[in-house]
């Protein structure tokens, strides 16, 4: 396979670290260079894959509006639900090829066709995540593993990579391996137990993720 048909954008989260900015609107709407936090990432992935996926929770409908007149093609309203609710509860879950994860709050660089080689390389895994080096002051899943193959995600055990929020992930055959379950941190916990859980050695040409205001400041204090 030498393309990417499937992304998603996971912006359901409340972002109460952000408040009282979030008291009025959704995180990913928060401005950026002009813009919102969300059109930057929906900007950056359009080009290059032609099914554009967002879900959406807190402030939904108004989230809703505002990435389908970006060109987003399907959202999901997953309110309620934990961040992997998605992966077995839409029709997400009959996609039987790689689709590219990201968090509404990461602003990255990716060469996805470098990501995609990779995920091909590595077998096409159930899930392959994309890590980045630590950056301080925000937090992380240190990764660990042998030969790309994850034997540990831990917060507190330190290691050269952690995760940052971008993955590569098959939906059916996650289903066909593992039970429904709602949060990423047990799915990942899930596929390591049965060797289906990557690291790839590909990493963002650049990264942050926006947590809190003071973030979003630097950002918009930063050049796109």
């Amino acid at each position: 396979m030498s393309k990417l048909h499937h992304a998603l954008i996971m912006a359901a989260g409340r972002g109460t670290r952000m408040a009282p900015l979030t008291n009025i609107i959704p995180k990913p709407m928060a401005p950026l260079w002009g813009s919102t936090l969300i059109a930057n990432g929906i900007q950056k992935l359009l080009p290059h894959v032609p099914q554009l996926h967002i879900t959406v929770g807190y402030k939904g409908a108004e989230l809703a509006k505002h990435v389908i007149e970006l060109g987003v093609h399907s959202v999901f309203n997953t309110e309620g639900k934990g961040n992997s609710w998605w992966v077995f509860n839409t029709l997400m879950k009959k996609i039987d090829e790689p689709v590219l994860v990201l968090t509404s709050d990461n602003v990255t660089d990716l060469n996805i066709d470098l990501i995609l080689d990779e995920y091909q390389r590595l077998g096409q895994p159930a899930c392959m995540v994309v890590p980045v080096v630590p950056i301080e002051g925000l937090v992380g899943d240190f990764i660990h593993h042998e030969r790309n193959l994850v034997l540990k995600l831990d917060r507190n055990d330190p290691a050269p990579t952690y995760c940052s929020g971008i993955q590569v992930i098959n939906p059916f055959k996650i289903n066909q391996l593992i039970e429904p379950m709602e949060d990423f941190g047990d799915l990942w916990s899930q596929l390591i137990q049965i060797n289906q859980l990557f690291s790839s050695s590909v990493l963002p040409d650049k990264w942050f993720t926006v947590d809190t205001l003071e973030q979003l400041t630097k950002m918009n204090n930063q050049k796109a």
